[in-house]
């Protein structure tokens, strides 16, 4: 599989009928690409995301029109109802079967999509990726995401401002085997061995009210546990849930990830003490510009880390306006 490390795509003959139509260039030879698009439509682009109805997404979904709407271009947000790689990754090879001029893929697996971008890109169709990178050697022409394993990092470093040492916390994952979530795992326990913080893992599901159970039961059978730390959405919300539930009055707190308004929410009331924002309207903004740029004008994509902002309680009502327009 990863006998593509070390294969560069640089080039990509737009001409006047677009981008799916042209042959790409590996190599070292520079980007030709001859301005235009086709006459008959517009440049059509396509998202493909593991759990595509996810509340998270709604963000991206607005970036990604809004972009559309500004360069003239269609483009469609798609993906599988649960975890996927297999599924989503047939998803990506019938897009380029569909004729779309360019595709954003949501690269939650280090080897499942290396074969089916190599083959759009053959096939003269750009490949970005967008909220998860595949960080080892890919072809796939740009990300734009966190960086999930600093933004792990940043987590444990806040949170550990607040444990004494030697203490432990739970950490949770809502999924098992997504590169996002472990890189964030391994970026924030790194943080919290260095304060000899240890912890128990706890996987609690994609869905928050069952994470919120399943949290409940982690800290009934560990009591001298008293934080709790998500690396995503689902999971940091089921924290909160499950300290407002049964832990009101208590030295208990929680942290995680994302920007749902159940978790700002449960901010402003305590039971969170903050969260890592990941700015996702970026992440459907930016493929859209990058590709409609290559596809035009052969302007060669480039990564961008939409970073790891720590939100807190005074934050709060600002991002909920914000939040209830799409745009965080």
């Amino acid at each position: 599989m990863k006998k593509l490390i070390g294969l560069t795509v640089l080039a990509l003959a737009c001409g006047a009928w677009g981008c799916g139509e042209s042959a790409v260039k590996t190599g070292p030879d520079a980007v030709k690409a001859a301005p235009g698009v086709r006459p008959d439509r517009p440049l059509r682009f396509l998202f493909i995301s593991p759990v595509k109805d996810e509340q998270f997404f709604d963000p991206v979904k607005k970036g990604m029109q809004d972009a559309a709407r500004m360069m003239g271009v269609e483009a469609v947000f798609t993906g599988t109802p649960g975890v996927d790689v297999a599924a989503q990754a047939a998803m990506v090879a019938k897009a380029v079967a569909d004729g779309y001029d360019g595709i954003a893929v949501d690269l939650i697996d280090t080897a499942a999509f290396d074969e089916v971008v190599q083959l759009a890109l053959d096939k003269g169709v750009p490949v970005v990726g967008f909220n998860t990178d595949d960080l080892t050697p890919n072809v796939r022409l740009s990300c734009v995401s966190q960086n999930l394993y600093k933004a792990g990092r940043v987590l444990g470093q806040k949170a550990a401002e607040s444990i004494p040492e030697g203490r432990q916390v739970l950490v949770t994952l809502h999924d098992e085997g997504i590169s996002a979530l472990e890189d964030r795992f391994r970026g924030l326990t790194e943080e919290l061995r260095k304060k000899n913080i240890a912890w128990k893992r706890l996987i609690t599901g994609p869905d928050p009210i069952k994470a919120r159970e399943a949290i409940l039961q982690a800290l009934k059978d560990s009591p001298d546990i008293q934080v709790v730390l998500g690396t995503g959405q689902a999971d940091t919300e089921g924290a909160g849930l499950a300290l407002e539930k049964a832990y009101k009055g208590k030295d208990c707190w929680s942290a995680g990830f994302d920007l749902s308004p159940p978790i700002l929410r449960l901010i402003k009331v305590d039971f969170i003490r903050f969260t890592i924002d990941q700015q996702p309207y970026i992440q459907g903004f930016y493929p859209v510009i990058q590709l409609t740029l290559f596809c035009r004008y052969g302007i060669r994509p480039s990564s961008i880390d939409t970073g790891a902002w720590v939100i807190t309680k005074e934050d709060v009502d600002t991002v909920l306006e914000l939040k209830k327009r799409n745009y965080r």
